[in-house]
């Protein structure tokens, strides 16, 4: 099992670790890392691993068997050894843009406020499904609002919840085609503002910046016809 250090602290960006397993497809086992992998359109994170004078670089990071995440070399190389302590280390522009624009999203889905049907995250831009039967009157004013509630500097914080809890608030899953992962008897939240003043609360997992204000201006794309009742909108960091 890999502890996620990413879900405590998604700014920390290099950390010490113990290589705990290799898997047969190459993929490298730690026993606690700083690289996120891919789910819920976040895609996995990237970086290196130092050891005794090596380095290598690591080009995405996926789920392994149960609680494992595997660290996917971007090319052959001789493989640490079971029981070694090594350095790992994000690249972090590119991490640090996922934040920014995982947590625009769910802005976007507070001026949007539809059930969302499918989403991604790239470095520089993501996108949201929405169940939308007819395309949005006004893109402009919908820009406005997203960034208008963007430079309100709201707190970004996590919390959990237990399975029970979300039963009883089934409104927090905005999601119709992702359910928040369960069998560990709690699920996390990512709440933006606070108290009264929260602008949005929903089950995440994934990395997100402390404050909106980080995430900078954006701007709305283009707004796809993806099915007789989807639409698919996109988000540009400026």
């Amino acid at each position: 099992m890999s502890t996620l250090l990413f879900r405590d602290d998604a700014y920390l960006r290099e950390a010490p670790a113990t290589v705990t397993a290799i898997t047969s497809e190459g993929g490298i086992v730690l026993d606690q890392t700083v690289f996120y992998p891919t789910s819920g359109g976040q895609p996995g994170d990237s970086g290196t691993l130092s050891w005794q004078g090596r380095r290598m670089e690591i080009a995405t990071t996926v789920k392994g068997q149960g609680d494992d995440v595997l660290l996917l070399p971007a090319e052959p190389a001789p493989m640490p050894d079971v029981g070694q302590v090594v350095t790992q280390k994000l690249n972090w522009d590119r991490r640090y843009r996922h934040m920014r624009v995982h947590t625009a999203l769910h802005l976007l889905s507070v001026v949007i406020p539809l059930p969302v049907s499918g989403g991604a995250i790239t470095a520089e831009k993501g996108r949201l499904d929405f169940d939308m039967p007819d395309a949005p009157e006004d893109k402009a004013a919908l820009e406005d609002d997203l960034n208008r509630l963007i430079a309100c500097n709201m707190h970004v914080t996590a919390e959990w919840i237990s399975d029970a809890e979300l039963d009883a608030q089934p409104d927090l899953v905005k999601t119709m085609s992702v359910q928040p992962p369960r069998g560990t008897g709690k699920i996390r939240l990512i709440r933006i503002g606070v108290g009264p003043e929260t602008a949005d609360l929903q089950p995440c997992g994934g990395t997100h910046v402390a404050n909106t204000e980080e995430i900078g201006k954006v701007r709305l794309g283009k707004i796809e016809k993806k099915g007789r009742q989807n639409r698919r909108v996109y988000l540009h960091l400026e």
